[in-house]
């Protein structure tokens, strides 16, 4: 309304004859006070045209029909009596002057009288809905108030009151005795045992207050020991015959997806297995190729070591626990000698006799393998039979970064005598089931938070998959106990139970390969519970760049489960005062947590509690009970798993509540610049040649602008505008997806990303490919690389396929987080 110039704006009534004060005009003074009152009904202006041209007349939008005399108010115009002469007028003028101020002084102690009980009214509705927690909240960070959105019929929770709502529910529960239960259990993927307990997962779901729950089944091929003809290792005579076995401690200790058959060959000792490591080995003169190989547990993967010894000709593969690498503090358990370690070693993720294909069943399947699939046999064995193996070996003496703590034995790369290894693993079709829990979301319901932990194991598995299924089952429950007391995230919280982990995440694999067109729209963030508790000492998060500032941020909000008095960021800070360096790592490919980014494009994140320089020595073993993981943390097992708990919850309120996605788009900016770092340093051998990385430059500024272009459109707009929320909210969650390359095939190349990946689309691949400009052949191959290719240098056809993957990939980023295409504005 004009509430401007009451005097100026109030018309008299018809009915005042004359220069008199009538009750007429206080009547009608005291209708206009009562107009303006609150009323049930809204009021619309609209302009007018004729004598009240520029005054907005109100319309009543319920048509209720207004009795007594009509006021009407305009702020710069003057109207009198028109019943009346002008003389009568002119007489009166100051006497309705002097009603005007006495009214319009009238109308605001009204007012404000209005405004204070409404004031009080609302306040006190509002401390009521925040305590009560009704049917919808809304998360805030700690120093910012979002508005409720216009369907929201409840008050705004501070961050401050759900997260006190979160930690009081979860510490209802009890992790301990859940990991205990667990670890009893036998649930070897495909086995009566995890048959049984996958009811019994889904049992529990069912029992909770979620919206869906389902199972999906996959029948995977997956491959065991033959029991009938288990794997052998003889010694051989200078004629090549068979001669002594030696003792496999456990016959069920094996390498899933090895190649089988038998391979002959002189034994050395090759370290970790690393390309640098078996690069060494040439240098001083004992060449890999045609021998097997005697290799460490640690550092690189199973898989990554087969790998390896494959590209440079190795025959096959042994692997073993060196003590080295394990704890030598004598009040902690230790791997006993005779105990062998298992381990897969398909280079890759998922079913590798399915690859890029979803395993249903009945589905027809092109006769296509993984090329992650190793040709050459590998087997586990123990650090006593690996004693006697190395007391064999001649040869010059290792460095001493390579020698280990296996007792009497002086470490030398040999070749040593000759050995025979038989494999007789075999192949079977097995069903694998992943178990789905859902809430779902009230604004967003179609985008997904993801958290999952593997279910199954080889052997005990306390700390491979026990704690992650009861941090799973517990945050069930907690979420669960929230929605009960009122409690609704803004987007869907997916919580999954994987099948065929150990295997190489089988389970989590094949549900993406089934759903990939859907999930890269809509999962948010995928969050792993596997190998969360490995120790005490120290935090690792291993994730996505777009992950690191939520991190820093959850982590000063919980305490150190064994420094009393801290916060996790607070122990962080202790050791290193660059907490990120201290904490963030790459994801690797034997995390669970890797397929979702590399293959599928959605941002990740792996926590875990290690110990301090040396690794959990059950880790895959049928030592990995719940007693040795009590002793291995001193009986603080239930404070650190609570720990994970907290850390996992946080992240995901803040992930399914958060108006805007806290998601730090900016940070694949500083990624690549520090991998341009690295490129640098040849741009001499590539101008010496014609060639020049301009391309990626321009990308990468591309890139650094749309996103802060993008920063400040969000700084900019209005955060209640739930149209323009969601609109921000996805591109943001699609930024991962943008790095998976356009250009590969998902079947040839089946992990895309740029950065995380492998293959020669990747940026690692790039800088493996240039080092070649400064040494020959494949000397320097890393990772990131597909495959060796010996005998070949520096290729310049090679070098531009790959710099044109690489800067288009990065370009496309550029120019999807910039919207809309008449946004777009680079350099290209």
């Amino acid at each position: 309304m004009c509430y401007a110039s009451w005097a100026l704006g109030l018309q008299a009534s018809p009915q005042d004859s004359g220069g008199g004060m009538s009750m007429e005009p206080l009547w009608g003074l005291l209708q206009g006070a009562k107009r303006l009152s609150p009323r049930p009904s809204q009021t619309i202006y609209k302009h007018v045209e004729g004598t009240q041209q520029g005054c907005p007349e109100e319309e009543e939008e319920d048509g209720e029909e207004v009795t007594g005399p009509p006021v009407h108010f305009c702020a710069m115009e003057l109207r009198g009596p028109e019943s009346l002469g002008a003389q009568a007028g002119r007489q009166n003028l100051g006497l309705w002057a002097a009603v005007g101020r006495r009214g319009a002084a009238y109308l605001a102690l009204t007012a404000l009288l209005i405004f204070t009980g409404a004031f009080l009214l609302g306040y006190v509705a509002f401390r009521g809905s925040c305590q009560a927690c009704g049917n919808d909240v809304l998360v805030v960070n700690e120093d910012v108030n979002y508005d409720p959105g216009p369907d929201s019929h409840q008050s705004t929770l501070y961050w401050s009151d759900l997260q006190a709502m979160f930690l009081r529910h979860l510490g209802e529960g009890s992790l301990e005795n859940t990991i205990r239960q667990t670890s009893l259990r036998e649930r070897v993927a495909g086995s009566a045992g995890m048959a049984a307990l996958a009811q019994d997962i889904r049992a529990a779901l069912s029992r909770q207050k979620l919206d869906h729950v389902w199972t999906d089944t996959h029948y995977v091929g997956l491959q065991f020991p033959d029991r009938a003809h288990p794997n052998t290792l003889h010694w051989v005579d200078e004629a090549g015959r068979p001669g002594e076995q030696l003792p496999l401690e456990d016959p069920d200790v094996y390498c899933p997806y090895s190649a089988t058959g038998n391979a002959t060959g002189e034994l050395v000792y090759a370290h970790y297995g690393r390309s640098e490591d078996l690069q060494h080995l040439r240098a001083q003169g004992v060449e890999p190729a045609g021998r097997l190989l005697l290799v460490r547990l640690g550092v690189i993967s199973f898989a990554q070591k087969v790998a390896s010894a494959q590209d440079f000709g190795a025959g096959g593969v042994l692997i073993y626990p060196d003590p080295a690498d394990f704890s030598q503090d004598p009040h902690k358990p230790g791997l006993s000698g005779q105990r062998a370690v298992y381990g897969h070693v398909h280079l890759g993720t998922g079913d590798p006799y399915t690859p890029g294909f979803p395993s249903f069943n009945q589905t027809q399947f092109p006769p296509v393998q993984s090329s992650g699939l190793p040709s050459i046999p590998a087997q586990p064995i123990s650090a006593d039979i690996a004693t006697l193996l190395l007391r064999k070996i001649d040869g010059p003496v290792a460095p001493q970064e390579w020698q280990g703590r296996l007792p009497g034995s002086l470490y030398r790369l040999g070749p040593g005598p000759g050995l025979l290894l038989e494999v007789n693993n075999h192949k079977a079709s097995t069903p694998i089931s992943n178990i789905f829990g859902c809430i779902e979301g009230r604004s967003e319901p179609d985008h997904y938070v993801v958290i999952g932990a593997q279910r199954d194991a080889w052997g005990p598995g306390a700390a491979k998959s026990a704690v992650g299924t009861a941090i799973l089952l517990e945050l069930v429950r907690t979420f669960s106990s929230m929605v009960s007391n009122g409690f609704r995230p803004r987007r869907s919280l997916l919580f999954i139970s994987w099948d065929g982990g150990d295997f190489g995440s089988v389970g989590s694999t094949e549900w993406l390969e089934g759903y990939l067109s859907l999930l890269h729209l809509k999962a948010v963030v995928y969050v792993s519970l596997d190998n969360a508790v490995l120790g005490d000492d120290k935090f690792h998060a291993k994730t996505s760049p777009l992950l690191i500032s939520l991190i820093e941020n959850i982590i000063k909000q919980v305490d150190s489960p064994n420094h009393s008095g801290q916060t996790l960021y607070q122990q962080v800070l202790f050791n290193n005062q660059s907490w990120d360096s201290e904490v963030i790592q790459p994801l690797p490919m034997d995390s669970s947590a890797y397929s979702f980014t590399a293959f599928a494009g959605v941002p990740a994140i792996e926590f875990s509690f290690v110990e301090d320089g040396q690794a959990y020595p059950f880790l895959h073993t049928k030592d990995d009970t719940y007693e040795n993981l009590h002793k291995a943390l001193r009986g603080r097992l239930p404070a650190v798993a609570q720990a994970v708990a907290q850390l996992a919850g946080l992240i995901l309120i803040r992930l399914s509540h958060d108006h805007l996605l806290p998601l730090d788009f900016g940070r694949y900016g500083d990624v690549v610049l520090r991998h341009i770092g690295s490129l640098n340093e040849f741009s001499g051998d590539l101008k010496a040649r014609g060639l020049t990385l301009q391309w990626v430059y321009s990308a990468r500024g591309d890139y650094i602008r749309a996103a802060e272009k993008l920063r400040k459109e969000i700084y900019s707009s209005e955060s209640s505008d739930e149209r323009l929320m969601r609109m921000y909210n996805v591109r943001i969650m699609r930024v991962e997806f943008y790095f998976l390359s356009q250009y590969v095939s998902p079947a040839d190349s089946p992990f895309r990303h740029i950065f995380l990946g492998r293959g020669d689309h990747t940026l690692g691949a790039l800088l493996d490919h240039v080092r070649l400009l400064r040494s020959s052949g494949s000397e320097t191959l890393g990772a990131a690389s597909s495959k060796a290719m010996p005998g070949l240098g520096f290729q310049e056809s090679r070098f531009r396929r790959q710099l044109a993957l690489l800067t288009w990939t990065l370009q496309g980023a550029a120019n999807a987080l910039s919207g809309d295409l008449w946004n777009i504005d680079n350099n290209f």
